[in-house]
């Protein structure tokens, strides 16, 4: 069952990027379902984080779809390479972000592995913000879509893992924000193989 929009309104962006954890992410491009379940997160909190795109209110025509009401994708090119999927969170005006850095692939195998250019199934499929946006076929194309749609949703499927079995420390690649990229606003699974590293 889709989360529903009301799920993607909390003001809490922390809370939410852990509760995140283990909720499944699909995508259905060109009629080829791929997904599976997120693994690690990074909470992005609006204007006053200076690791978000939104710190101090910064309004761009990439940040714009920050501003939207909470359940919508925010799809950004990163170092010209990379596309990145976030999920937009909070009420309108409040730029809220959170990062899904990896998921352990449950559907779609095969079109995950065409997507990749690999042969074989290893953890670097979706390992990683780029990989993800790549294996699930995530572009730019469906930045700002709401997450009610039919071609990227959110779903809990029941699987929870307990606080002891997730772990809460700084993101990764922010070391431009200071005092801010000590915030302990990434999750992850301890020990999935799936999760970019550090993983300890």
């Amino acid at each position: 069952m889709k989360l529903p929009e009301s799920y993607y309104h909390n003001p809490d962006v922390v809370a939410l990027s852990r509760d995140l954890i283990g909720k499944y992410l699909f995508t259905c491009i060109d009629g080829d379902l791929t997904g599976g379940y997120i693994v690690e997160t990074e909470a992005y909190a609006g204007v006053i984080d200076k690791a978000s795109h939104s710190y101090g209110g910064r309004l761009t025509p990439r940040t714009q779809t920050m501003y939207m009401q909470g359940g919508v994708s925010y799809v950004y090119l990163c170092y010209g390479i990379h596309e990145m999927f976030n999920v937009v969170a909070s009420a309108e005006g409040q730029p809220h972000a959170i990062l899904i850095r990896a998921v352990q692939p449950t559907d779609g195998l095969d079109i995950m592995l065409l997507r990749r250019n690999m042969e074989a199934l290893k953890p670097n499929i979706t390992k990683g913000p780029g990989s993800v946006a790549k294996a699930l076929g995530i572009s730019r194309k469906i930045n700002a879509m709401n997450l009610q749609s039919d071609v990227i949703w959110i779903e809990d499927r029941g699987l929870a893992f307990a606080d002891e079995e997730v772990a809460a420390g700084p993101r990764i690649g922010v070391a431009y924000a200071g005092e801010d990229a000590l915030l302990p606003y990434r999750f992850y699974v301890k020990g999935n193989i799936y999760v970019s590293k550090p993983n300890k």
